[in-house]
């Protein structure tokens, strides 16, 4: 069988590994027997909500062990047939078969990408939190830079894309800055993004040309529905009004209308200065609190379960995801995965799946590559 058919094959496989050991297979074959027994039971269509949770639960289920036994048969079916055509010698039908093969493995990446947004807040609405870091004006160019590739990130997949709260840089860029990202998945996804981004450039603020190196670090956080119970004490808050401002200071009213909560105990600060409205920019950031001290929760959890994610609640300097390199060279390498871009302009306008599948993949897997940073 020629190279080209067989690295198909070896990709789908891998695929299909990875599936089965994030269903847990023969566990998830029962479980979804004992769903579809509790469908069938009258009874449980008495409660809405335990209803609403059984049947998501079912159909995740139901669509991720049809998709892979369909790729499963699809793969045999199509080897054989290149199998015949390299036997009979022909070329046009083995053509065809190293075709099918490649759509199936795109297909098989798809699924598996899908059926691993299957955690808890996986399908909720995020947050995506961007601080600039030490470095004045060149980490908060960065810092914007980063803000723009996420919004454009969030409207190439059809999220719709809120700037909740953003303080801009005294000469470009942002000192910090918070969206809101609705749509299907969008916390799934996206959460693979916390960490601390670096750039190295050529900074056009130096009039010298010299080479940068810059860092800005991002949060991701759910949006927490009614069906999420999130448990603060009102005396552990700390809530500070400011007078809202935008680009250049200018004030965008003239009443302390933005609001500050600072949940005391974990140090969690969050902020909204979007609405003119001081009751809806309180209401935003309570909505923000809660999100934070679920997605806190969610960490502990997650480290509990795998040590090695221990780090995850606490982004620091030292916790480097990806480096963003425009020159000497171009390049993007997420230091997690190994996966590597050579179009940072791609990157840097919102092109984000490649890492992101990859970064999904190893959560499940454990698996952790040696990559070395690029400089």
């Amino acid at each position: 069988m020629r190279a080209e058919a067989q690295a198909h094959i070896d990709s789908i496989k891998d695929a299909l590994a990875l599936l089965r050991r994030f269903l847990d297979w023969d566990r998830a074959l029962r479980r979804l027997d004992e769903l579809n027994a509790r469908v069938e039971d009258q009874a449980l269509w008495n409660d809405p909500k335990a209803a609403q949770v059984v049947m998501r639960e079912r159909r995740r289920l139901e669509e991720a062990i049809t998709a892979t036994r369909a790729i499963e048969s699809e793969l045999n079916d199509t080897a054989e047939l290149i199998e015949m055509a390299e036997a009979e010698g022909d070329t046009e039908m083995e053509a065809e078969g190293v075709s099918a093969l490649a759509d199936l493995a795109a297909r098989a990446d798809k699924d598996k990408v899908k059926a691993l947004l299957a955690g808890e807040a996986d399908g909720n609405d995020t947050y995506i939190e961007v601080n600039a870091g030490a470095g004045g004006t060149e980490s908060q160019d960065w810092a914007g830079m980063l803000s723009r590739m996420y919004s454009r990130w969030g409207e190439r997949h059809g999220l719709k894309v809120e700037l909740i709260d953003q303080h801009s840089g005294e000469q470009a860029g942002i000192k910090s800055a918070t969206l809101l990202l609705k749509g299907e998945n969008a916390y799934g996804y996206a959460k693979t993004e916390s960490g601390v981004h670096r750039l190295v450039r050529i900074s056009p603020y130096d009039s010298a040309a010299r080479r940068h190196t810059s860092f800005a670090s991002v949060w991701v956080y759910p949006v927490v529905d009614d069906n999420i119970e999130v448990e603060y004490n009102e005396s552990d808050l700390r809530i500070d009004t400011y007078r809202a401002s935008g680009a250049g200071g200018q004030h965008i009213n003239t009443t302390d209308s933005a609001v500050r909560i600072t949940h005391i105990p974990t140090g969690i600060v969050v902020q909204c200065q979007n609405q003119r409205s001081q009751h809806k920019n309180k209401a935003e950031a309570y909505n923000q609190l809660r999100a934070r001290l679920y997605e806190r929760e969610l960490a502990i959890r997650e480290a509990a379960a795998n040590a090695e994610n221990a780090g995850k609640t606490d982004i620091g300097w030292g916790h480097q995801i990806r480096s963003y390199v425009l020159q000497p060279y171009q390049m993007v390498k997420d230091l997690r995965t190994g996966v590597t871009s050579s179009s940072p302009s791609d990157v840097l306008d919102g092109d984000l799946e490649a890492f992101m599948a990859a970064a999904l993949s190893q959560r499940v897997t454990g698996e952790t590559v040696e990559v070395e940073d690029v400089e």
